[in-house]
C-alpha cells in the first residue's frame, strides 16, 4: 500500500510557496511610487495638505525640476486641453530645492508670481520646496531632467504616469485613469 503522505507533503510545499510569492510580489504602489506627504500652498496662498487636501480622488500632477520645463507643462496642458475640460482636476508643481528659510522661499515664490500673473493659473499652482532627490525616489520618478504628468489619488499612491513632452498616446492612458471609476 502507497501512503499519501508524500503527495500531500509536495502539495502542501507548493501552495506554500504559491502563497510567498503572491505576498512577497511588489505593490502597484511600490512599483509606482507614492508622492510624500506635505503641506504647501499655492500662489493664492491657498494651504493644502498633499496628498489627502487634494482637489479630487484622481488628480494629475504636472511635475517639473526646472523652470526651462515650463514650455513642457504647458504642451501637456494644452495637449489635454486641462484649462477647458472640467473633468480633469489638475495642478502645477514644481519641486524646488528648499532654501531653508521663509524670506528665501518668498523670493522664489515672488518669481513665480511674475510668471503666473492670472488668479486661475495661481490657484494650480504648488511649488513644493523639498529635497528634491528624496521625491523623485518616493514618487518613482527617474529623476530631475524631464517633466512627468502623474495620476496621484488621495492616499498619494501613483495611478500612472509620462514623461517626457507631451504625447498623444500616453495623454489618453493618463485621461483613461483619471477618469477611471471605482476600484479595480
Amino acid at each position: 500500500m502507497i501512503t499519501p503522505w508524500p503527495a500531500i507533503a509536495a502539495w502542501l510545499l507548493a501552495v506554500s510557496t504559491a502563497v510567498a510569492l503572491a505576498t512577497a510580489a511588489p505593490s502597484d504602489t511600490s512599483v509606482m511610487g507614492r508622492l510624500p506627504s506635505f503641506m504647501a500652498r499655492t500662489l493664492n496662498h491657498q494651504a493644502i495638505t498633499v496628498p489627502g487636501g487634494l482637489p479630487a480622488e484622481r488628480t494629475l500632477a504636472l511635475i517639473t525640476f526646472r523652470s526651462t520645463q515650463r514650455a513642457h507643462i504647458e504642451g501637456w496642458i494644452q495637449g489635454l486641453n486641462l484649462r477647458a475640460d472640467p473633468s480633469i482636476a489638475w495642478m502645477r508643481m514644481p519641486i524646488l530645492h528648499d532654501p531653508g528659510n521663509p524670506d528665501a522661499r518668498g523670493a522664489i515664490e515672488t518669481r513665480l508670481l511674475r510668471h503666473y500673473p492670472e488668479g486661475a493659473e495661481r490657484d494650480r499652482l504648488l511649488p513644493v520646496f523639498t529635497d528634491r532627490q528624496r521625491f523623485v525616489r518616493s514618487a518613482g520618478l527617474d529623476g530631475t531632467d524631464q517633466v512627468y504628468a502623474v495620476v496621484i489619488n488621495r492616499d498619494g499612491e501613483v495611478l500612472a504616469r509620462a514623461a517626457g513632452a507631451f504625447d498623444a498616446d500616453k495623454a489618453m492612458s493618463l485621461r483613461e485613469t483619471l477618469l477611471k471609476r471605482g476600484f479595480y
